[in-house]
């Protein structure tokens, strides 16, 4: 029997709700009482209703789609290939490998998998034209989906340099999309944004204006581009946030007539990670997947709770990726498709960061784009005024990071854990812009306690 429970209730609207929070407050002010401001300007209210929604977005977030993904630096190829095969076998279902030279072979690599129906990102430190389209030769004759995460742009924004110069790299993009067959070779490197301070805002408009680079770049635009994301603890805000770059995202479809994918691999954020009682880290990345998986993310690649002060380790690797075999086969977030559908407050996020997004874009756009905004450093002034503001409310508290500006255990020790320098380094060399520096929050507070650790010996 199909029953209507509901409705034996009567309806009831946002007025009366309003009304009787407002005698509950017993004369308080409902405006100062309730309502909180984020650093981006926007209001939130302390309850959604659907009488007040007047636009509902409907982005594609199939989350039961979603793959766990293992990163892996290639320094020894026989060690990487072993470490994947290890990490498909418990429990990854697709890999991400980060190429640092020409020296490796990367055909090689890709034929030692053990499994042929996986997805795999390969991420290099250098640009070459033919080494890329040889693996692309190769893969005419695999079943592995390959995605290279080509971004010339965002390693100008993150280097200070082009890998030659602005023509040329170019036109090795331009030339690979149209050569290449097998593969897909085109990525955006969002969470340079996000790990550098800049507002959700701020990050939506700079993703958009990059895709629009390259939609300028090279007519009638119709693969797959991969937007590399990072996501940071205000939940709700992004899970809005995936949802609202899918929905900007067709939206530049529509306007280029074109049938572009987007492909998201989100991750969560090392800009909140800290060094003293990082196992808060593994409760911070948790809620971190689970944004990337409600959002849509089409694949989530955790981070070691270790990850800014341990070399890359099989204990840490286990327990990231645990992490996330929990979520999908435990807590079984991948059952439900779109689950942030009909949460009025998750829709009106969604819509409002679209919006303010659009607004700056179209700011962007209307002085000649991101690359122009990198060129003469408007971009990286707006990105380091925003993590300026974010860096005074944590030094003053008001930004909170469990086990570091509250509540820190005194008797924690770390200097002699220290395997890697877990600080921004100073940049050397000629650069031909000011790079985009990612900076975590706590990093000066944990100098000081270093520096105490030394002085106390």
């Amino acid at each position: 029997m199909d029953q209507k429970l509901f409705n034996d209730f009567e309806p009831v609207a946002s007025k009366q709700w309003k009304n009787l929070i407002q005698y509950d407050l017993k004369g308080a002010d409902y405006n100062e009482t309730l309502l909180w401001e984020t650093t981006e300007g926007f209001k939130v209210r302390p309850f959604y209703h659907h009488d007040e929604e007047q636009t509902i977005l409907n982005p594609n977030t199939k989350i039961t789609e979603f793959k766990i993904t293992q990163d892996i630096f290639v320094h020894d190829l026989q060690k990487s290939i072993f470490k994947a095969n290890n990490a498909i076998q418990r429990g990854a279902e697709s890999l991400k490998f980060i190429i640092p030279n020409h020296t490796i072979d990367t055909v090689a690599l890709l034929s030692s998998i053990e499994n042929k129906n996986i997805t795999v990102y390969i991420s290099f430190e250098f640009l070459s034209e033919s080494y890329i389209q040889n693996i692309d030769n190769w893969a005419a004759n695999s079943s592995l989906n390959i995605f290279f995460l080509l971004d010339i742009i965002g390693s100008l924004a993150q280097e200070g340099n082009w890998y030659t110069n602005q023509e040329q790299d170019l036109q090795v993009v331009k030339n690979l999309h149209t050569n290449l067959k097998n593969t897909q070779a085109l990525s955006v490197n969002a969470s340079l944004y996000q790990n550098a301070g800049a507002t959700i805002t701020q990050q939506l408009a700079y993703t958009l204006a990059h895709i629009n680079e390259y939609f300028n770049l090279i007519e009638n635009f119709n693969k797959t581009i991969v937007v590399e994301v990072a996501l940071g603890t205000n939940y709700f805000f992004e899970i809005a946030k995936l949802r609202a770059l899918r929905v900007l995202f067709d939206s530049l479809n529509e306007i280029y007539n074109t049938q572009a994918k987007l492909h998201i691999l989100a991750f969560p954020t090392k800009r909140n990670k800290t060094l003293y009682d990082y196992n808060t880290n593994m409760l911070r990345t948790t809620t971190e997947c689970m944004s990337a998986i409600i959002g849509g993310a089409d694949a989530v690649m955790n981070l070691p709770y270790d990850t800014i002060f341990h070399k890359n380790n099989e204990f840490g690797d286990r327990i990231s990726r645990n992490q996330l075999l929990i979520l999908k086969n435990e807590s079984y977030l991948d059952k439900v498709n779109n689950p942030a559908d009909g949460a009025y407050y998750i829709e009106n996020l969604t819509h409002t960061l679209a919006q303010n997004a659009l607004n700056l874009f179209k700011k962007v756009e209307s002085h000649n784009g991101l690359l122009a905004g990198l060129l003469n450093g408007a971009i990286q002034k707006l990105i380091n005024e925003a993590a300026t503001k974010e860096q005074e409310l944590f030094d003053t508290g008001k930004e909170v990071l469990l086990g570091t500006n509250k509540y820190p255990n005194k008797a924690d020790k770390m200097k002699n854990d220290l395997e890697l320098f877990p600080f921004v380094k100073k940049q050397s060399g000629k650069k031909l812009i000011n790079p985009i520096i990612e900076k975590r929050l706590a990093e000066k507070v944990e100098q000081e306690r270093l520096e105490q650790e030394n002085t106390a010996e």
